[in-house]
Protein backbone atom coordinates (compact mmCIF):
# COMPACT_ATOMS: atom_id res chain seq x y z
CA UNK A 1 0.00 0.00 0.00
CA UNK A 2 1.45 3.60 -0.96
CA UNK A 3 1.40 6.44 1.42
CA UNK A 4 -1.76 8.00 0.04
CA UNK A 5 -3.40 5.50 -0.18
CA UNK A 6 -2.76 4.61 3.69
CA UNK A 7 -3.31 8.40 4.32
CA UNK A 8 -7.14 7.97 2.80
CA UNK A 9 -7.67 4.54 4.42
CA UNK A 10 -6.99 6.71 7.67
CA UNK A 11 -8.99 9.54 7.00
CA UNK A 12 -12.01 7.00 6.06
CA UNK A 13 -11.24 5.29 9.55
CA UNK A 14 -11.52 8.57 11.22
CA UNK A 15 -14.77 9.78 9.66
CA UNK A 16 -15.88 6.22 11.08
CA UNK A 17 -15.24 6.74 14.22
CA UNK A 18 -16.12 10.11 14.41
CA UNK A 19 -19.61 9.58 13.53
CA UNK A 20 -20.00 7.00 15.94
CA UNK A 21 -18.81 9.13 18.83
CA UNK A 22 -21.18 11.48 17.98
CA UNK A 23 -24.38 8.88 17.79
CA UNK A 24 -23.21 7.81 21.22
CA UNK A 25 -22.43 11.10 22.90
CA UNK A 26 -26.30 12.28 21.10
CA UNK A 27 -27.61 9.40 23.45
CA UNK A 28 -25.77 10.11 25.94
CA UNK A 29 -27.01 13.74 26.08
CA UNK A 30 -30.89 12.74 25.51
CA UNK A 31 -30.34 10.82 28.58
CA UNK A 32 -29.15 13.43 30.38
CA UNK A 33 -31.55 16.25 29.44
CA UNK A 34 -35.21 14.34 29.41
CA UNK A 35 -35.14 11.13 27.74
CA UNK A 36 -38.01 9.01 29.62
CA UNK A 37 -36.72 7.36 32.52
CA UNK A 38 -37.89 3.90 31.22
CA UNK A 39 -35.85 4.45 28.26
CA UNK A 40 -32.39 3.40 30.50
CA UNK A 41 -32.67 -0.24 29.27
CA UNK A 42 -32.87 0.49 25.61
CA UNK A 43 -30.34 3.09 25.93
CA UNK A 44 -27.86 1.14 27.73
CA UNK A 45 -27.96 -1.63 24.77
CA UNK A 46 -27.82 0.92 21.80
CA UNK A 47 -24.75 2.36 24.01
CA UNK A 48 -23.55 -1.22 24.25
CA UNK A 49 -23.68 -2.02 19.96
CA UNK A 50 -22.60 1.11 19.41
CA UNK A 51 -19.31 1.01 21.42
CA UNK A 52 -18.71 -2.05 19.95
CA UNK A 53 -18.60 -1.22 16.64
CA UNK A 54 -16.20 1.62 17.54
CA UNK A 55 -14.08 -1.29 18.88
CA UNK A 56 -14.09 -3.18 16.08
CA UNK A 57 -13.29 -0.06 13.56
CA UNK A 58 -10.54 0.69 15.67
CA UNK A 59 -9.15 -2.51 16.84
CA UNK A 60 -7.92 -4.98 14.09
CA UNK A 61 -5.38 -6.08 12.17
CA UNK A 62 -6.05 -4.10 9.18
CA UNK A 63 -5.59 -0.67 11.06
CA UNK A 64 -2.53 -1.98 13.21
CA UNK A 65 -1.04 -2.43 10.09
CA UNK A 66 -2.10 0.89 8.75
CA UNK A 67 -0.83 2.32 11.51
CA UNK A 68 2.55 0.94 11.28
CA UNK A 69 2.66 1.99 7.69
CA UNK A 70 2.26 5.16 8.37
CA UNK A 71 4.57 5.10 11.67
CA UNK A 72 7.71 4.30 9.16
CA UNK A 73 7.03 6.55 7.02
CA UNK A 74 5.96 9.50 9.25
CA UNK A 75 8.77 11.71 7.92
CA UNK A 76 6.70 11.77 4.77
CA UNK A 77 3.41 13.04 6.50
CA UNK A 78 2.04 16.24 6.90
CA UNK A 79 2.21 17.51 10.88
CA UNK A 80 -1.59 16.88 11.14
CA UNK A 81 -1.50 13.20 9.66
CA UNK A 82 1.13 12.62 11.86
CA UNK A 83 -0.74 14.17 14.82
CA UNK A 84 -3.84 11.67 13.78
CA UNK A 85 -2.12 8.68 13.14
CA UNK A 86 -0.48 9.56 16.80
CA UNK A 87 -3.62 9.57 18.42
CA UNK A 88 -5.25 6.57 17.06
CA UNK A 89 -1.95 4.70 18.15
CA UNK A 90 -2.25 5.40 21.57
CA UNK A 91 -6.15 4.92 21.02
CA UNK A 92 -5.27 1.56 19.61
CA UNK A 93 -2.66 0.17 22.59
CA UNK A 94 -4.85 1.59 24.85
CA UNK A 95 -8.47 -0.10 23.58
CA UNK A 96 -6.59 -3.69 21.95
CA UNK A 97 -5.46 -4.94 25.28
CA UNK A 98 -9.37 -5.07 26.56
CA UNK A 99 -11.59 -7.43 24.80
CA UNK A 100 -14.56 -6.46 22.80
CA UNK A 101 -16.91 -7.85 25.31
CA UNK A 102 -15.61 -6.59 28.58
CA UNK A 103 -16.09 -3.08 26.46
CA UNK A 104 -19.72 -3.54 25.46
CA UNK A 105 -20.47 -4.94 28.69
CA UNK A 106 -18.59 -1.97 30.59
CA UNK A 107 -20.78 0.23 28.52
CA UNK A 108 -23.69 -1.03 29.22
CA UNK A 109 -22.78 -0.89 32.89
CA UNK A 110 -21.99 2.59 32.42
CA UNK A 111 -25.55 3.49 31.63
CA UNK A 112 -27.55 1.75 34.21
CA UNK A 113 -25.15 3.31 36.83
CA UNK A 114 -25.23 7.08 35.49
CA UNK A 115 -29.28 6.56 35.68
CA UNK A 116 -28.79 4.61 38.83
CA UNK A 117 -26.77 7.57 40.05
CA UNK A 118 -29.54 10.32 39.59
CA UNK A 119 -31.85 8.39 41.17
CA UNK A 120 -30.21 7.80 44.35
CA UNK A 121 -29.29 11.42 44.30
CA UNK A 122 -33.07 12.89 44.18
CA UNK A 123 -33.55 10.44 46.86
CA UNK A 124 -30.30 11.14 48.63
CA UNK A 125 -29.73 6.95 49.32
CA UNK A 126 -26.50 5.80 48.29
CA UNK A 127 -27.79 2.04 48.50
CA UNK A 128 -29.24 2.62 45.32
CA UNK A 129 -26.08 3.24 43.52
CA UNK A 130 -23.79 1.36 45.23
CA UNK A 131 -23.98 -2.21 43.72
CA UNK A 132 -23.78 0.10 40.28
CA UNK A 133 -20.56 1.72 41.95
CA UNK A 134 -18.88 -1.67 42.49
CA UNK A 135 -19.44 -2.75 38.89
CA UNK A 136 -17.85 0.25 37.70
CA UNK A 137 -15.08 0.54 39.82
CA UNK A 138 -14.09 -3.54 39.04
CA UNK A 139 -14.28 -2.85 34.87
CA UNK A 140 -11.63 0.11 35.51
CA UNK A 141 -9.06 -2.04 37.88
CA UNK A 142 -9.77 -4.84 35.33
CA UNK A 143 -8.99 -2.33 32.70
CA UNK A 144 -5.62 -0.81 34.89
CA UNK A 145 -3.99 -4.95 35.16
CA UNK A 146 -4.87 -5.75 30.91
CA UNK A 147 -3.30 -2.40 30.43
CA UNK A 148 -0.60 -2.30 32.93
CA UNK A 149 0.55 0.58 34.91
CA UNK A 150 3.97 2.24 36.09
CA UNK A 151 4.49 2.91 39.97
CA UNK A 152 1.45 3.31 40.70
CA UNK A 153 -2.64 1.57 39.20
CA UNK A 154 -4.37 5.10 39.27
CA UNK A 155 -1.37 6.39 36.95
CA UNK A 156 -2.88 4.62 34.15
CA UNK A 157 -6.47 6.16 34.83
CA UNK A 158 -4.61 9.57 35.28
CA UNK A 159 -2.93 9.12 31.56
CA UNK A 160 -6.78 9.19 30.01
CA UNK A 161 -7.17 12.82 30.94
CA UNK A 162 -3.92 14.47 31.31
CA UNK A 163 -1.00 12.75 29.37
CA UNK A 164 2.14 12.07 31.26
CA UNK A 165 0.23 12.91 34.76
CA UNK A 166 1.33 10.51 37.61
CA UNK A 167 0.29 10.16 41.46
CA UNK A 168 3.84 12.00 42.16
CA UNK A 169 3.55 14.98 39.97
CA UNK A 170 0.15 15.36 41.85
CA UNK A 171 1.36 14.63 45.91
CA UNK A 172 3.95 17.44 45.11
CA UNK A 173 1.26 19.62 43.22
CA UNK A 174 -1.49 19.07 45.70
CA UNK A 175 1.07 19.29 48.65
CA UNK A 176 2.18 22.79 47.20
CA UNK A 177 -1.51 23.88 46.78
CA UNK A 178 -2.41 23.05 50.91
CA UNK A 179 0.03 24.88 52.37
CA UNK A 180 -0.81 27.71 50.69
CA UNK A 181 -4.69 27.59 50.86
CA UNK A 182 -4.61 26.54 54.44
CA UNK A 183 -3.30 28.73 56.09
CA UNK A 184 -4.89 31.58 53.81
CA UNK A 185 -8.34 30.24 55.17
CA UNK A 186 -7.04 29.86 58.58
CA UNK A 187 -6.11 34.11 58.28
CA UNK A 188 -9.73 34.40 56.93
CA UNK A 189 -11.59 32.77 59.69
CA UNK A 190 -9.80 35.45 61.76
CA UNK A 191 -10.24 38.56 59.93
CA UNK A 192 -12.96 40.56 61.14
CA UNK A 193 -14.31 41.08 57.52
CA UNK A 194 -17.97 39.73 57.37
CA UNK A 195 -19.71 39.44 54.18
CA UNK A 196 -23.56 39.21 54.15
CA UNK A 197 -24.57 37.37 50.98
CA UNK A 198 -28.01 36.59 52.19
CA UNK A 199 -29.55 38.47 49.15
CA UNK A 200 -28.19 35.58 47.05
CA UNK A 201 -30.32 33.07 48.70
CA UNK A 202 -34.38 34.95 47.96
CA UNK A 203 -36.73 33.57 46.05
CA UNK A 204 -35.67 33.83 41.88
CA UNK A 205 -37.78 33.01 39.65
CA UNK A 206 -35.70 30.08 37.05
CA UNK A 207 -37.68 31.14 34.42
CA UNK A 208 -35.92 34.37 34.64
CA UNK A 209 -32.91 32.80 35.69
CA UNK A 210 -33.12 31.10 32.23
CA UNK A 211 -33.24 34.06 30.15
CA UNK A 212 -30.59 36.06 32.47
CA UNK A 213 -27.88 32.89 31.44
CA UNK A 214 -28.94 32.81 28.20
CA UNK A 215 -27.92 36.45 27.46
CA UNK A 216 -25.02 35.51 29.61
CA UNK A 217 -23.84 33.24 27.74
CA UNK A 218 -24.12 34.79 24.46
CA UNK A 219 -22.45 37.51 26.05
CA UNK A 220 -19.09 35.41 26.62
CA UNK A 221 -19.02 35.12 22.60
CA UNK A 222 -21.05 31.70 22.44
CA UNK A 223 -22.48 30.99 18.88
CA UNK A 224 -25.80 30.14 19.74
CA UNK A 225 -25.90 28.94 16.30
CA UNK A 226 -23.54 26.70 16.66
CA UNK A 227 -24.65 25.13 20.02
CA UNK A 228 -27.61 24.95 22.64
CA UNK A 229 -27.80 25.22 26.38
CA UNK A 230 -30.53 23.12 28.22
CA UNK A 231 -30.74 22.04 31.78
CA UNK A 232 -29.91 18.74 33.91
CA UNK A 233 -29.08 17.37 37.38
CA UNK A 234 -25.60 18.16 36.83
CA UNK A 235 -23.96 20.99 34.69
CA UNK A 236 -22.07 19.69 31.48
CA UNK A 237 -20.85 20.40 27.97
CA UNK A 238 -20.51 17.79 25.26
CA UNK A 239 -19.33 18.90 21.72
CA UNK A 240 -20.44 17.02 18.53
CA UNK A 241 -17.94 19.04 16.50
CA UNK A 242 -17.20 22.85 16.55
CA UNK A 243 -20.49 23.87 14.71
CA UNK A 244 -22.85 21.62 17.47
CA UNK A 245 -21.67 22.28 21.32
CA UNK A 246 -24.09 21.69 24.09
CA UNK A 247 -23.83 22.84 27.76
CA UNK A 248 -26.53 22.15 30.45
CA UNK A 249 -26.98 24.25 33.75
CA UNK A 250 -28.96 23.37 36.73
CA UNK A 251 -31.04 26.54 38.53
CA UNK A 252 -31.83 26.64 42.15
CA UNK A 253 -34.89 29.87 43.06
CA UNK A 254 -33.32 29.88 46.32
CA UNK A 255 -29.41 30.45 44.58
CA UNK A 256 -28.97 32.78 42.01
CA UNK A 257 -25.21 32.49 41.62
CA UNK A 258 -25.28 29.05 41.09
CA UNK A 259 -26.25 29.05 38.05
CA UNK A 260 -24.78 31.72 36.65
CA UNK A 261 -21.33 30.35 37.41
CA UNK A 262 -22.60 26.90 36.42
CA UNK A 263 -23.13 28.68 32.86
CA UNK A 264 -19.94 30.70 33.11
CA UNK A 265 -17.87 27.90 33.71
CA UNK A 266 -19.54 25.73 30.55
CA UNK A 267 -19.46 28.24 28.51
CA UNK A 268 -15.86 28.26 29.11
CA UNK A 269 -15.85 24.74 27.82
CA UNK A 270 -17.78 25.40 25.04
CA UNK A 271 -15.71 28.45 23.53
CA UNK A 272 -13.08 26.17 23.47
CA UNK A 273 -14.59 23.81 21.30
CA UNK A 274 -16.37 26.19 19.04
CA UNK A 275 -13.23 27.86 18.02
CA UNK A 276 -11.22 24.40 17.19
CA UNK A 277 -9.91 25.36 14.00
CA UNK A 278 -12.12 24.52 11.01
CA UNK A 279 -9.35 22.11 9.29
CA UNK A 280 -9.86 20.05 12.46
CA UNK A 281 -13.66 19.69 12.72
CA UNK A 282 -14.85 16.54 12.06
CA UNK A 283 -11.40 14.85 13.21
CA UNK A 284 -9.96 13.13 16.01
CA UNK A 285 -7.82 16.56 16.41
CA UNK A 286 -11.24 18.05 16.71
CA UNK A 287 -11.51 18.49 20.87
CA UNK A 288 -9.60 20.09 23.54
CA UNK A 289 -6.03 18.30 24.34
CA UNK A 290 -6.86 17.56 27.50
CA UNK A 291 -8.87 17.93 30.51
CA UNK A 292 -6.82 19.68 32.55
CA UNK A 293 -6.56 22.87 29.35
CA UNK A 294 -10.12 22.08 29.22
CA UNK A 295 -10.90 23.04 32.93
CA UNK A 296 -8.16 25.80 32.96
CA UNK A 297 -11.06 27.22 30.14
CA UNK A 298 -13.72 27.28 32.24
CA UNK A 299 -12.72 27.79 35.07
CA UNK A 300 -10.79 30.89 33.54
CA UNK A 301 -14.58 32.26 32.71
CA UNK A 302 -16.30 30.98 35.43
CA UNK A 303 -13.63 32.80 38.05
CA UNK A 304 -10.43 34.74 36.59
CA UNK A 305 -13.36 36.40 34.50
CA UNK A 306 -17.07 36.19 36.38
CA UNK A 307 -15.74 36.55 39.74
CA UNK A 308 -13.68 39.70 38.95
CA UNK A 309 -14.58 42.97 40.13
CA UNK A 310 -14.14 44.56 36.64
CA UNK A 311 -16.46 41.81 34.92
CA UNK A 312 -19.13 42.01 38.14
CA UNK A 313 -18.94 45.89 37.50
CA UNK A 314 -20.46 45.42 34.07
CA UNK A 315 -22.75 41.76 35.54
CA UNK A 316 -24.38 44.22 38.12
CA UNK A 317 -27.01 46.43 36.26
CA UNK A 318 -27.60 43.46 34.13
CA UNK A 319 -28.89 41.11 37.27
CA UNK A 320 -30.51 44.30 38.86
CA UNK A 321 -32.30 44.63 35.92
CA UNK A 322 -33.37 41.24 35.57
CA UNK A 323 -34.47 41.27 39.77
CA UNK A 324 -35.19 44.59 41.05
CA UNK A 325 -37.04 42.85 44.15
CA UNK A 326 -33.81 41.38 45.17
CA UNK A 327 -30.94 44.31 44.37
CA UNK A 328 -33.10 47.68 45.81
CA UNK A 329 -30.43 47.67 48.57
CA UNK A 330 -27.51 45.59 47.08
CA UNK A 331 -24.39 47.39 45.48
CA UNK A 332 -22.04 46.08 42.69
CA UNK A 333 -19.59 45.63 45.86
CA UNK A 334 -22.23 43.51 47.27
CA UNK A 335 -22.00 41.42 44.65
CA UNK A 336 -18.47 41.17 44.07
CA UNK A 337 -18.19 40.24 47.89
CA UNK A 338 -20.94 37.57 47.90
CA UNK A 339 -19.39 36.04 44.46
CA UNK A 340 -16.41 36.11 46.07
CA UNK A 341 -16.94 34.71 50.11
CA UNK A 342 -14.59 32.72 51.39
CA UNK A 343 -16.39 29.90 53.40
CA UNK A 344 -16.04 26.31 53.96
CA UNK A 345 -18.78 24.18 52.47
CA UNK A 346 -19.50 21.02 51.34
CA UNK A 347 -21.14 21.24 47.54
CA UNK A 348 -18.38 21.17 45.45
CA UNK A 349 -19.85 22.96 42.29
CA UNK A 350 -20.38 25.86 45.00
CA UNK A 351 -17.48 26.23 46.63
CA UNK A 352 -15.27 29.61 46.48
CA UNK A 353 -12.08 29.74 44.18
CA UNK A 354 -9.88 29.26 47.79
CA UNK A 355 -11.33 26.16 48.77
CA UNK A 356 -12.37 24.59 45.84
CA UNK A 357 -8.76 22.70 45.29
CA UNK A 358 -9.86 21.14 48.93
CA UNK A 359 -12.73 19.35 47.38
CA UNK A 360 -10.61 17.80 45.04
CA UNK A 361 -7.81 16.71 47.14
CA UNK A 362 -10.60 14.93 48.89
CA UNK A 363 -11.51 12.98 45.49
CA UNK A 364 -8.04 12.40 44.81
CA UNK A 365 -7.43 10.71 48.30
CA UNK A 366 -10.26 8.57 47.64
CA UNK A 367 -9.90 7.71 44.56
CA UNK A 368 -5.81 6.74 45.25
CA UNK A 369 -7.40 4.38 47.93
CA UNK A 370 -9.64 3.21 45.81
CA UNK A 371 -7.51 1.71 43.33
CA UNK A 372 -5.13 0.68 45.82
CA UNK A 373 -7.77 -1.51 47.17
CA UNK A 374 -7.48 -0.21 50.33
CA UNK A 375 -11.23 0.58 50.80
CA UNK A 376 -14.30 -0.80 49.49
CA UNK A 377 -17.45 0.64 48.20
CA UNK A 378 -19.78 0.26 51.64
CA UNK A 379 -17.06 2.51 52.90
CA UNK A 380 -17.06 5.69 50.84
CA UNK A 381 -19.93 7.47 52.77
CA UNK A 382 -17.89 6.99 56.20
CA UNK A 383 -14.63 8.06 54.78
CA UNK A 384 -16.25 10.45 52.52
CA UNK A 385 -17.83 12.14 55.69
CA UNK A 386 -14.57 11.79 57.52
CA UNK A 387 -12.53 13.36 55.26
CA UNK A 388 -14.99 16.71 55.43
CA UNK A 389 -14.21 16.67 58.50
CA UNK A 390 -10.67 16.80 58.53
CA UNK A 391 -10.57 19.30 55.58
CA UNK A 392 -13.34 21.42 56.05
CA UNK A 393 -14.86 20.79 59.74
CA UNK A 394 -18.19 19.81 57.99
CA UNK A 395 -19.74 16.54 57.78
CA UNK A 396 -22.72 16.08 55.26
CA UNK A 397 -26.00 15.93 57.07
CA UNK A 398 -27.09 13.21 53.84
CA UNK A 399 -26.16 10.99 50.90
CA UNK A 400 -27.01 13.87 48.44
CA UNK A 401 -24.83 16.90 50.11
CA UNK A 402 -22.03 13.74 50.62
CA UNK A 403 -21.36 11.02 48.30
CA UNK A 404 -23.62 11.30 45.88
CA UNK A 405 -22.96 15.04 44.99
CA UNK A 406 -20.85 14.25 41.91
CA UNK A 407 -22.10 12.50 38.76
CA UNK A 408 -18.33 11.75 37.74
CA UNK A 409 -18.20 8.43 38.82
CA UNK A 410 -21.32 7.06 37.72
CA UNK A 411 -19.55 7.49 34.08
CA UNK A 412 -16.29 5.97 35.11
CA UNK A 413 -14.10 9.13 35.44
CA UNK A 414 -11.83 8.03 37.84
CA UNK A 415 -8.93 10.37 37.58
CA UNK A 416 -10.76 13.23 36.25
CA UNK A 417 -11.06 15.48 39.23
CA UNK A 418 -7.58 16.43 39.29
CA UNK A 419 -8.22 18.21 35.94
CA UNK A 420 -10.21 20.98 37.84
CA UNK A 421 -7.27 22.02 40.42
CA UNK A 422 -4.30 21.78 37.21
CA UNK A 423 -7.53 24.16 35.53
CA UNK A 424 -6.84 26.72 38.39
CA UNK A 425 -3.59 26.81 37.91
CA UNK A 426 -3.23 26.60 34.19
CA UNK A 427 -6.15 29.43 33.70
CA UNK A 428 -4.10 31.80 35.97
CA UNK A 429 -0.97 31.14 34.28
CA UNK A 430 -3.03 32.06 31.00
CA UNK A 431 -4.21 35.27 32.50
CA UNK A 432 -0.98 36.64 33.64
CA UNK A 433 0.96 36.52 30.34
CA UNK A 434 -2.50 37.71 28.50
CA UNK A 435 -2.35 40.91 30.97
CA UNK A 436 1.06 41.22 29.07
CA UNK A 437 -0.87 42.59 25.35
CA UNK A 438 -4.56 43.19 26.73
CA UNK A 439 -6.39 45.83 28.84
CA UNK A 440 -7.81 42.63 30.69
CA UNK A 441 -9.57 45.01 33.34
CA UNK A 442 -11.09 47.95 31.26
CA UNK A 443 -12.22 45.05 28.86
CA UNK A 444 -13.71 43.25 31.11
CA UNK A 445 -15.91 46.65 32.78
CA UNK A 446 -17.21 47.09 29.40
CA UNK A 447 -18.07 43.37 28.91
CA UNK A 448 -16.53 43.21 25.86
CA UNK A 449 -14.24 39.48 25.98
CA UNK A 450 -13.39 39.96 22.00
CA UNK A 451 -9.38 40.46 22.95
CA UNK A 452 -9.79 37.56 25.26
CA UNK A 453 -11.63 35.32 23.17
CA UNK A 454 -9.40 36.30 20.82
CA UNK A 455 -5.92 35.43 22.72
CA UNK A 456 -7.39 32.22 23.93
CA UNK A 457 -8.20 30.88 20.83
CA UNK A 458 -4.62 32.08 19.33
CA UNK A 459 -2.93 30.79 21.45
CA UNK A 460 -5.06 27.29 22.59
CA UNK A 461 -8.56 26.85 21.04
CA UNK A 462 -7.25 26.96 17.42
CA UNK A 463 -4.98 23.99 17.75
CA UNK A 464 -7.35 21.37 19.18
CA UNK A 465 -5.18 17.95 20.08
CA UNK A 466 -2.20 19.29 17.67
CA UNK A 467 -0.64 20.00 20.55
CA UNK A 468 -0.29 18.38 23.60
CA UNK A 469 -0.85 20.13 27.38
CA UNK A 470 2.79 20.73 27.71
CA UNK A 471 3.20 22.26 24.08
CA UNK A 472 0.04 24.23 24.70
CA UNK A 473 1.82 25.98 28.23
CA UNK A 474 5.16 26.27 26.92
CA UNK A 475 3.99 27.98 23.54
CA UNK A 476 1.49 30.46 25.17
CA UNK A 477 3.51 31.16 28.57
CA UNK A 478 7.16 30.79 27.57
CA UNK A 479 7.50 28.04 30.61
CA UNK A 480 6.15 25.04 31.76
CA UNK A 481 2.94 24.71 34.41
CA UNK A 482 3.86 26.61 37.30
CA UNK A 483 1.60 26.95 40.46
CA UNK A 484 2.90 30.34 41.80
CA UNK A 485 0.74 32.08 39.46
CA UNK A 486 -2.74 30.45 41.17
CA UNK A 487 -1.29 31.07 44.46
CA UNK A 488 -0.40 34.78 43.84
CA UNK A 489 -3.52 35.37 42.50
CA UNK A 490 -5.83 34.11 45.34
CA UNK A 491 -3.27 34.99 47.74
CA UNK A 492 -3.67 38.65 46.49
CA UNK A 493 -7.04 38.57 45.43
CA UNK A 494 -8.54 37.23 49.06
CA UNK A 495 -6.12 39.30 51.10
CA UNK A 496 -7.78 42.50 49.75
CA UNK A 497 -11.46 41.10 49.91
CA UNK A 498 -10.58 40.38 53.77
CA UNK A 499 -8.25 43.06 55.02
CA UNK A 500 -5.10 40.16 55.74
Amino acid sequence: MDIKTAISKLNEADDKLHAIEHALALIQWDGATGAPKKSVEGRAKTLSILTGEYYKTLVNDDFNELLSLLEDNKNELEYVILRKAEEFRNEYDKIAKIPVEIVTEYTEVQAKASAAWEDAKIKSDFSIFAPHLEKVIEFNKKFIELRGYTKHPYNTLLDDYEKGLTTDDLDEFFSELKNSIVPLVARIKESKVTINDDFIKKTYSTKKQEALNKKLLKSLGFNIDSGMMAESQHPFTTNFNRNDVRITTHYFENNLLSALYSTLHEGGHAIYEQNIGEELNFTSLGTGTSMGIHESQSRFFENIVGRSHSYIEYLYPIIKDAFPENFNDVTCEDLYEAANKSELSLIRTDADELTYSLHIMIRYEIEKLLFENKILVSDLPEIWNKKYEEYMGLTPQNDAEGILQDVHWSEGLFGYFPSYALGNAYASQFANKMKETIDFEKDLKQGNLENIREWLKENIHKYGKLLTPSEIIEKATGESLNAKYYIDYLEDKYSKIYNL
